[in-house]
């Protein structure tokens, strides 16, 4: 019996002239190509009914969707995607990190997939822009680093995010945080307090920015700004979604961070929500919460919340060349509350710290009140808010 690699990549460089790619080709006239030659080739080379189905489910895939890979993206329990080049793939399943059994049959193929994931997203990746930032149909967050930055490479890493959003109750269901946090952070929404949170890669950044955006009242009109638009805010009427853009070979300038920051506050939000702040921008985000637009929420990669705030003068730093003690005012005024997140050695992500920002000191430092602290496998209560203006105004004092 002859290879069914073999005869996929024969029957695959027969289909695509039979494409007609002056015209939008639909999925079933796709099927409908690759059903009448798996069909004749059936007949040929006595195929089983099973072989048949898998050489029509592979043939479409490679050709329409993202390759050998597509079943995982279409697997709900697996949550991140590791592509190491031609020969290695692990997956992220049910917590559990493994190395997968298949892998892709050549470059080529891989790279076919690479290039369809970057013109879906309006993004360029080749060897003179090796490293781009996109998104799958479904919403998932796709790095792709190639030759010659990934020596091994390329490699291609997705996170995929639930079908149905997360929402806090589900996180409280999860043991990420108490009844009890849940509530004093939904009051601290919706009065409009500038939340930032922080925590390391897969501690969960993301799904609890969305979850904590939902507590936002349906009457104000929110701007979110991302690198690869991931959050799934639902029930708010008055939503803008904004994407930063790369560069590309049409002579299209990027549009960063920065700049989709700038015009939001010319777009009367009520509140600016940013996926993630990793450069320059953080200044942007800083005197957008400082000029009246209360409720702004955003996250960060750092250790700690104290360690966000260290990184958030060293990102401000990036963009202009300020006083350290201008910065840090800058942050003190700005930033109301951080939340830490972390992910703990059984794999589950927890609420680790929420804390208020009380001021700058006459020392130079910011001041930082702790008001909740895991403990003993729990989130205690350990203080008070400070300043409570924002929650007497919205009726929680």
């Amino acid at each position: 019996m002859k290879d069914l690699k073999k005869l996929k990549a024969e029957l695959k460089q027969e289909i695509i002239p039979m494409i007609d790619l002056s015209r939008d080709v639909s999925d079933e006239e796709i099927e409908e190509l690759i059903d009448s030659l798996v069909l004749s080739r059936g007949r040929e080379m006595v195929l089983t009914l099973s072989e048949k189905q898998t050489l029509r489910t592979e043939l479409f895939d490679s050709i329409r969707k993202k390759g050998i890979i597509q079943q995982l993206i279409d697997d709900p329990k697996v949550t991140e995607i590791m592509v190491n080049g031609t020969e290695n793939i692990f997956i992220e399943r049910d917590g559990a990190l493994f190395k997968w059994d298949r892998n892709f049959e050549s470059l080529n193929d891989l790279n076919d997939v690479i290039q369809q994931i970057a013109a879906h997203s309006n993004r360029v990746v080749n060897e003179g822009s090796p490293i781009v930032d996109a998104r799958l149909e479904n919403g998932s967050r796709v790095n792709v680093v190639m030759n010659p930055v990934a020596l091994n490479g390329p490699i291609v890493t997705i996170r995929r995010f639930p079908d149905k959003p997360i929402r806090m109750d589900d996180l409280i269901g999860f043991g990420a945080l108490t009844p009890e946090a849940a509530e004093f952070l939904r009051k601290l929404v919706i009065s409009g307090y500038n939340i930032f949170i922080s925590g390391g890669t897969g501690s969960g950044k993301t799904t609890f920015l969305n979850a904590l955006s939902n507590y936002i009242p349906s009457t104000e009109r929110i701007i979110t700004i991302e690198d690869s638009a991931e959050l799934q805010i639902m029930g708010v009427p008055n939503l803008v979604r904004l994407e930063t853009r790369n560069a590309n070979v049409e002579g299209c300038k990027p549009i960063n961070m920065r700049d989709l920051i700038k015009t939001a506050l010319r777009m009367r939000p009520d509140r600016i929500i940013v996926g993630e702040i990793r450069d320059g921008a953080a200044l942007d985000f800083l005197q957008a919460a400082n000029t009246g637009h209360d409720g702004s929420l955003s996250t960060g990669h750092a250790n700690s919340a104290r360690d966000m705030l260290s990184r958030m003068e060293t990102m401000v730093l990036m963009g202009m060349q300020l006083p350290l003690a201008a910065i840090r005012r800058q942050i003190a005024s700005a930033v109301d509350i951080i939340v830490h997140l972390g992910r703990l050695r059984d794999k589950s992500r927890k609420v680790l710290e929420i804390t208020e920002v009380t001021g700058y000191g006459a020392d130079g430092e910011i001041k930082l009140g702790p008001l909740f602290r895991y403990n003993e496998n729990r989130l205690e209560c350990i203080g008070k808010l400070k300043f409570t203006e924002k929650l007497e105004r919205n009726g929680f004092a």
